[in-house]
């Protein structure tokens, strides 16, 4: 975040002490101290930020139960490319499917069904359907052979037959061939033209 400042941008995003780090923005009080008495000070009083910090690690406390257990950051994201928020739901959606064991699987069958999937840009709701590829690919012991030469019989998770239909938008590289046309004959399925 400094050096997206320090590179003229106007606003950068942070998050308080208490809910930072992991996938989440950086810590502010850390990105307002590294600032201060600098040409980009933000102005904010650190003294400010703390009652608000402590307010915000109580509520986080209450919703332990619920976290992802994920303890650190880890740098094998410039493999996968899971973004963030979408990382902590895979984490706790391969818990929930029994495969919590094949989680290193998983991450690299995420790059693996992303590159099938056409190299897409992963946000919401696309970032769900790479990761949903994902692990029925290791759930089904599938590789990107497999996946093409079987595509108008596999029962492919929902979420992957609704965006190679086309019902989330065209990715910018159009969609990968002869995998859309497989995968929607198997189904008797017609693609979605222009605009969902």
């Amino acid at each position: 975040m400094i050096a997206a400042a320090q590179a003229g941008a106007d606003v950068v995003d942070a998050s308080i002490d208490g809910m930072s780090g992991l996938t989440a923005q950086p810590s502010l009080g850390a990105v307002v101290a590294s600032l201060r008495g600098t040409e980009h000070d933000t102005g904010i009083d650190l003294s400010a930020i703390g009652p608000l910090n402590t307010y915000w690690e109580n509520v986080r406390s209450l919703y332990a139960p619920f976290e992802s257990g994920q303890l650190s950051g880890s740098s094998d994201v410039y493999q996968h490319e899971i973004p963030g928020g979408q990382y902590t739901n895979l984490l706790f959606q391969s818990k929930q499917l029994g495969l919590t064991d094949r989680w290193t699987d998983i991450k690299k069958k995420y790059a693996e069904a992303n590159i099938i999937l056409g190299d897409i840009p992963k946000v919401t709701p696309s970032s769900k359907v790479v990761g949903d590829l994902a692990q029925f690919m290791v759930a089904q012991d599938l590789d990107a052979s497999k996946i093409t030469e079987q595509a108008d019989t596999l029962a492919f998770p929902e979420s992957v037959v609704q965006y190679l239909r086309g019902e989330i938008g065209i990715p910018p590289g159009g969609f990968p061939e002869p995998l859309r046309s497989k995968v929607l004959a198997g189904r008797g399925l017609e693609p979605v033209e222009g605009r969902p």
